[in-house]
């Protein structure tokens, strides 16, 4: 059952044929030398070199015979190394493959999924659950052809003396004692595959402890959290120990198992040996066999634990990977150049994971060009409306159109391409301060990412950075203030000359210098765009010409801010309240 589990993943093993194949040839090379090479040594080869009844042997033969022993030894070696090696370099790749569909499958998936999960689950499977796999792949590629072969092997040597030499029945109580072996890998097998969903579960809790501290590491010095992170994470990792030891408990349970299972055949074959007037020639190349059928029926008991586990990494990464996609392109989308910019919101309604919903009958049009602020209480739906527009989310009644086409009805790409959005905390990636331009628009020119970079005022401080361009900006952009990673973005943004721009209160954390230069770059950029700015703060809204008033989901109000001031009372108070805050 368990096996009928990995089929579907064996498509990884295409890629990587020939290695497999490889690994294959060559396991089957050792399974052939170690299960049926060793008895018929010890049957055959030696005992003339003992028998003193004729004449003697000569000493070239007697060389020969010697010779044929590490040569033996030679062959399997080498079988197991090739098929090691060839084993292990197909595990890489497998481990690649795997990784970027994962990677790649969290590209696609909607925010809204990624956002019910937290970052250090997702980071566990990716990593640990991938390697797990990988693991469980690769070994199956291993073990799974050496062991039952060097098995079958051995067995075909016993049931050939069983059929060549007297004592038959003694070669059938040998064969009778080996299924017995199978008991303990089947009932450590069940135990094994709960307990490493309980393993791989509690990995993930460790990641995330991991990630979230170390994205909180001045929160945590500033309020004196350093002992209390480390008993969080001390707590978390004891877990991790429990569920790791109680797979230890049953694995390493199942090597005494079966050893003390060999022993009694072993005992029970001596008894029927004595009795039956078997050579000592015969007797010690069948306890040769016998001892080489447990062997692989050991490592096979450990292949079985190891799919188990494998499964349970495959049942976590599954949630990912057969995750439905909610947000796709359609069948036949409309074909999308550049859009004017109109924004049209048709009786929209939205919720998250059936949440009470965020928009209640949403109905807007903001014409092309227009400078839309977007106001409220927190919660009341204002960052959800913007979010739609590009298609982080999707509608769930209602239409939502740009330039009259249904942002559905395009291609992601295609709608993606005429939307530029500057957050309230700009994303940098860990890469050059170039690079990290180049977001904005792949392959633009040289001259094109500096002129964004003088238009956004961020190519003074730029110029100033001991790399300039070349600077590494540190993870998210760590290496840079706030205003700069600002400026980066409004640049990007520049880069892009994209119709629609979405502004998330992009100056509601810097200091009055940084606003002052990052207001000045808005101002230029958003000259001939629709933009929708979310403001959190009043004082960013003075150059918008059109303010919606959200509230519990619905738009409850609109018009500039004169009209707003003197008709709505819900705009006046959080005016008011926020003009009164020194």
């Amino acid at each position: 059952m368990t096996l009928r589990r990995f089929r579907p993943y064996f498509r990884y093993l295409r890629a990587v044929r020939g290695p497999v194949t490889a690994a294959v040839v060559y396991g089957l090379l050792f399974g052939a030398t170690s299960g049926l090479g060793l008895p018929t040594l010890i049957k055959y080869v030696f005992p003339p070199i003992f028998d003193h009844s004729g004449p003697p042997m000569a000493m070239a033969t007697v060389v020969l015979v010697a010779a044929s022993v590490p040569m033996l030894f030679l062959l399997r070696a080498v079988a197991s190394y090739l098929n090691s090696y060839y084993v292990q370099l197909a595990g890489v790749r497998i481990l690649e493959a795997i990784r970027l569909d994962y990677f790649g499958k969290l590209q696609l998936l909607p925010l809204s999924f990624l956002q019910r999960r937290s970052a250090g689950d997702l980071l566990s499977r990716g990593l640990a659950d991938t390697a797990q796999l990988q693991f469980t792949l690769t070994l199956m590629a291993n073990d799974g052809v050496k062991q039952p072969m060097a098995l079958l092997g051995a067995l075909g040597f016993l049931v050939w003396q069983a059929f060549t030499t007297d004592g038959a029945l003694l070669v059938l109580v040998c064969l009778a004692v080996v299924p017995l072996a199978v008991l303990p890998v089947h009932y450590v097998g069940k135990k094994i595959v709960k307990r490493a969903e309980q393993m791989q579960s509690q990995l993930g809790d460790v990641t995330t402890h991991f990630a979230e501290n170390l994205s909180a590491a001045r929160e945590v010095r500033a309020f004196g959290l350093e002992q209390r992170e480390t008993d969080r994470f001390a707590a978390a990792t004891r877990g991790l120990v429990l569920a790791q030891m109680k797979i230890v408990k049953y694995a390493q349970a199942l090597t005494p198992a079966i050893e003390i299972l060999s022993a009694l055949g072993i005992g029970t074959t001596l008894v029927f040996a004595h009795r039956s007037g078997v050579k000592w020639e015969t007797f010690i190349s069948i306890i040769t066999a016998l001892y080489l059928c447990y062997e692989p029926i050991k490592k096979i008991g450990y292949l079985n634990s190891e799919l188990n586990r494998g499964a349970a990494s495959l049942d976590r990464l599954e949630v990912i990977l057969h995750e439905p996609l909610s947000i796709t392109d359609p069948a036949a989308p409309v074909p999308v150049g550049r859009l004017r910019g109109e924004i049209a919101f048709e009786g929209v309604s939205f919720s998250y994971n059936g949440d009470p919903p965020a928009l209640r009958g949403v109905s807007a049009v903001i014409p092309a060009g227009t400078v839309c602020a977007l106001v409220g209480p927190s919660g009341a739906g204002k960052s959800t409306f913007a979010n739609l527009v590009p298609r982080f989310y999707e509608v769930g009644t209602g239409r939502l159109t740009l330039d009259g086409i249904d942002v559905r009805a395009m291609r992601l790409a295609d709608l993606r391409r005429n939307i530029a959005l500057v957050s309230q905390e700009p994303v940098l990636f860990n890469d050059t301060i170039y690079n990290n331009l180049l977001l904005g628009l792949a392959g633009a020119t040289h001259d094109q990412v500096m002129a964004a970079a003088v238009d956004a005022h961020a190519d003074d401080f730029i110029r100033t950075l001991p790399r300039g361009y070349d600077t590494i900006v540190g993870e998210r952009g760590a290496l840079l203030s706030g205003g700069q990673k600002q400026r980066v973005a409004i640049a990007r943004a520049f880069l892009r000359q994209a119709p629609i721009l979405i502004l998330d209160e992009a100056t509601s954390s810097l200091d009055s210098e940084s606003e002052a230069a990052v207001q000045d770059a808005l101002r230029k950029l958003l000259v001939g765009r629709t933009v929708l700015i979310i403001a959190h703060r009043f004082s960013t809204i003075r150059d918008a010409s059109r303010i919606l008033v959200f509230d519990k989901g619905a738009i409850v109000a609109q018009g500039n801010h004169a009209s707003l001031y003197a008709g709505n009372a819900l705009y006046r108070s959080l005016y008011d309240r926020q003009s009164a805050t020194p």
